[in-house]
């Protein structure tokens, strides 16, 4: 798809490699193993955002230590996305330091915060910036840590494992995330009981389901004039402006939340936005990951739902990377790919020549151009 994203003297301070529309690290070093990211642009502005931290999980030296992995993929503009980024694992890591550990309670409280200072911000800037009201972020989270796996998600991001099978060599593809999408019934479900009173709560409009007839996702950071009434007014646009005033948040910033003891038979993670998974089933994804090299993984998932998206709109892949940002998002999304790969030895302590990391995905330079 493109040349080696792996030349040291391309690289600049994210730590990956640009070429066009894409960014790409190809392959690197976490705490438990292995890892390759990579991100590609459709649409104006970036708003998919997505980060590694490997090492210190909180603010002490006294642990605990670990690997997060985030995956950000923002809606109606970049400042969710970003800010969450910047913010969401610093949040993390003071309650960790409070607690002295990570935890279900720890990732909660660390999407409380962010969400809580996202809407402060949001709230500051109403006369100057009234669309930062419109902008959100779906967030998709995991950590590794003591032999455990964390993952928490708010939208419809997505984390799927990589399992030896029994007696087969396919991996067999796990879903670890819960989505929060309009299209899925229990979505539409929970939606109604939590509102009993509006009948337009979920609405479908063009074959398509949403909340309020204005998006699809249920949950996120972010989306303030679905949270907070005072929002619901002007200068925010007509088109964001709900016609009747409401009493209690219609989205939510809670996330789903797993815990899960990592197995031997546990290889590899796959988190990626939903760009991916529109047009890659589950185990499709695991199949690429386990039948190809590790090196430039992350890509390789980016190229196969491309081509997916080319043929379904009866266009040759070739063309389809002629085509530029902004014009490109009518044919596929922002799409962001992150493969961890767990080595059983380091999960159960055994030594690596690891470094503390922090890597940022998709940190272009000025300019345009294609993958």
């Amino acid at each position: 798809m493109v040349k080696s994203c792996w030349n040291p003297s391309a690289e600049g301070d994210s730590g990956g490699r640009v070429d066009g529309l894409l960014w790409c690290k190809d392959l690197g070093q976490h705490m438990y193993g292995e890892f390759s990211m990579a991100v590609i642009q459709a649409n104006s502005m970036l708003e998919d955002q997505s980060q590694i931290e490997s090492g210190p999980l909180s603010s002490t030296t006294s642990g605990p230590y670990g690997t997060f992995f985030g995956v950000y993929d923002g809606h109606g503009g970049t400042e969710a996305s970003r800010y969450v980024n910047d913010n969401l694992f610093s949040n993390l890591k003071s309650f960790a330091s409070e607690l002295q550990e990570i935890s279900a309670d720890v990732l909660r409280k660390a999407f409380s915060t962010t969400e809580e200072n996202f809407l402060s911000l949001v709230r500051k800037q109403w006369h100057v910036k009234p669309h930062m009201a419109s902008v959100g972020s779906c967030c998709l989270i995991g950590i590794i840590c003591n032999g455990l796996l964390y993952i928490a998600n708010a939208g419809d991001s997505r984390v799927v494992l990589g399992r030896s099978g029994r007696g087969t060599k396919q991996a067999k593809a796990m879903q670890l995330s819960v989505e929060h999408n309009a299209s899925i019934d229990t979505v539409r479900e929970e939606l109604r009981s939590l509102h009993p009173n509006d009948p337009h709560i979920v609405v479908k409009k063009h074959r398509v389901w949403r909340v309020k007839g204005l998006i699809q996702i249920s949950r996120s950071i972010g989306d303030a004039y679905l949270k907070k009434a005072e929002f619901n007014k002007e200068p925010l646009l007509p088109k964001f402006r709900l016609p009747e005033p409401f009493q209690k948040p219609i989205l939510s910033a809670e996330p789903s939340v797993l815990v899960h003891k990592l197995h031997p038979d546990d290889q590899f993670l796959i988190f990626a936005s939903d760009g991916l998974w529109e047009h890659i089933s589950n185990q499709e994804a695991v199949k690429i990951v386990q039948t190809s090299p590790r090196n430039g993984i992350a890509r390789r998932l980016i190229k196969a739902a491309l081509k997916e998206a080319a043929k379904k709109r009866e266009m040759r892949y070739s063309d389809l990377r002629k085509i530029d940002r902004g014009v490109r998002r009518h044919f596929h999304d922002d799409i962001t790919v992150v493969v961890v790969f767990i080595d059983p030895n380091l999960i159960n302590g055994g030594s690596s020549s690891y470094f503390p990391l922090s890597i940022k995905g998709g940190r272009f330079a000025a300019g345009t151009g294609v993958p």
